[in-house]
């Protein structure tokens, strides 16, 4: 397991910032695709009755 106690604040802290972005735009990314995927489907299954 790697030790973020032993480095600096600083760097602590842009780690943590780091961290948050690359989560951030994962999610941007993954709800983009679920919505392409997913609006197709729902128009399919609302316009089949």
């Amino acid at each position: 397991m790697i030790e973020f106690a032993a480095l600096s604040p600083p760097v602590q802290a842009m780690l943590l910032v780091g961290v948050i972005l690359v989560q951030a735009v994962a999610l941007y990314a993954g709800y983009g695709i679920l919505e392409r995927v997913a609006t197709p489907l729902i128009d399919t299954i609302t316009d089949a009755r």
